[in-house]
């Protein structure tokens, strides 16, 4: 059954476009050249740009075949890359190919001049050690990105023009989905960057807030990881729809919890005694405080609901705004039973700690109360699993 090679391209570019993973995309190329063509071996010289020079990052067949490692790389003044690089023979690479066939056909003509036939020769050399019958080049503009060669084909017979021209065609989709594959890879090796920057940034100023409160000295890293966990455990209960990125939202949203402490007095965060009425109302604006210091964070839509509304009660008699029920977000929820659990369970300028023990108990009396039954409920499962 004959192949429509136009139907195939049309596959092939609508599947390379969905794939944006360099080598699993260099991959299914050279698997597509050898099923659709069905030569013997297909591979892909590709442009390594810290390299300086052009890979080999495939050369197999249905058995594996490969060409020997020693051939692996071609430095920009290979003759077969110069041939392409620099498009030294218009003639031969008219069709936009070169073939084993062609390139000993034009040695024999007369009219060429000795440094042609010397090229050619070379670049022949070159096709020899691929154990190539057909090379051709893949361009993203004016750069050649790679080139891409076939082995004999399993019949014996010569590729055929159709097979040719599909194969033209496929290197100039290959340029675009590798162009884009490296796009994607670099942004996302950039997005990495800034995310682990910024994760640095926060713990860092996370340890400003708690160098500031002599009294919760590891109480944000204490209450994010128990976050997590209670995160995690929602996640995989499937009981709420949440945003695809929430476990990242909810990181960050612990270990800025305590933010807006930076804009409170250490004399009201270190003392000794009771709060005033006036001291505690100040104390109280915490909340507000870290939501406005993060408010131009864009990236931190969700994760400044966890800042402002920690300290909401289920009952609505928390602050800043007294929101009840269903209308405390989640990620300030799940926050606020870890914050809860973490300064009952450590000393406090007011109070001496309560085992763990009892504060699971109280955790459990106050909840529909205090903390959201929903939240406790996953709380009590990872306490009685030991993991809390």
């Amino acid at each position: 059954m004959a192949i429509d090679y136009k139907r195939e391209l049309e596959i092939a570019a609508k599947s390379m476009i969905l794939v944006h993973e360099p080598d699993t995309l260099i991959r299914m190329i050279v698997r597509l050249m050898v099923q659709k063509v069905k030569v013997i071996h297909a591979g892909i010289l590709l442009h390594d740009e810290q390299r300086n020079s052009y890979i080999l990052r495939v050369s197999r067949g249905p058995t594996g075949t490969k060409v020997p490692s020693e051939f692996a790389r071609m430095d920009y003044n290979n003759p077969l890359i110069r041939f392409f690089k620099e498009r030294i023979d218009k003639e031969l690479l008219g069709d936009g190919y070169v073939t084993l066939r062609e390139a000993k056909h034009f040695l024999r003509k007369t009219t060429i001049s000795a440094e042609e036939k010397d090229i050619v020769k070379a670049v022949l050399h070159q096709m020899e050690i691929l154990d190539a019958t057909v090379c051709i080049p893949s361009y993203f503009q004016n750069e050649l990105l790679g080139v891409l060669f076939m082995g004999k084909k399993k019949n014996g017979r010569e590729l055929q023009r159709k097979e040719l021209d599909f194969l033209v065609a496929l290197a100039h989709d290959v340029a675009m989905a590798i162009r884009n594959a490296r796009l994607f890879k670099q942004l996302q090796t950039e997005l990495y960057k800034r995310k682990q920057l910024f994760i640095n940034t926060t713990i860092a100023l996370a340890a400003a807030i708690e160098a500031k409160d002599h009294y919760t000295l590891g109480h944000t890293q204490r209450v994010t990881d128990l976050s997590l966990k209670i995160g995690k455990r929602l996640i995989k209960l499937q009981e709420e729809r949440l945003s695809e990125n929430f476990l990242e939202q909810l990181h960050m949203a612990a270990l800025l919890h305590d933010v807006g402490k930076i804009g409170i007095p250490e004399s009201i965060l270190n003392k000794e005694g009771p709060l005033t009425n006036e001291e505690k109302k100040r104390m109280q604006l915490h909340p507000v405080i870290g939501a406005n210091i993060l408010q131009p964070i864009k990236e931190l839509e969700e994760a400044i609901l966890g800042v402002k509304y920690h300290h909401e009660r289920y009952d609505g008699k928390g602050y800043p705004e007294g929101l009840n029920n269903g209308k405390i977000p989640l990620i300030a929820a799940i926050i606020a039973v870890a914050d809860t659990f973490d300064a009952m369970t450590t000393d406090r300028q007011y109070r001496a700690a309560i085992s763990k023990k009892e504060a699971i108990q109280e955790i459990q009396r106050v909840s529909g109360q205090q903390l959201h039954p929903q939240i406790v409920s996953i709380f009590l499962q990872l306490s009685k699993e030991g993991k809390v």
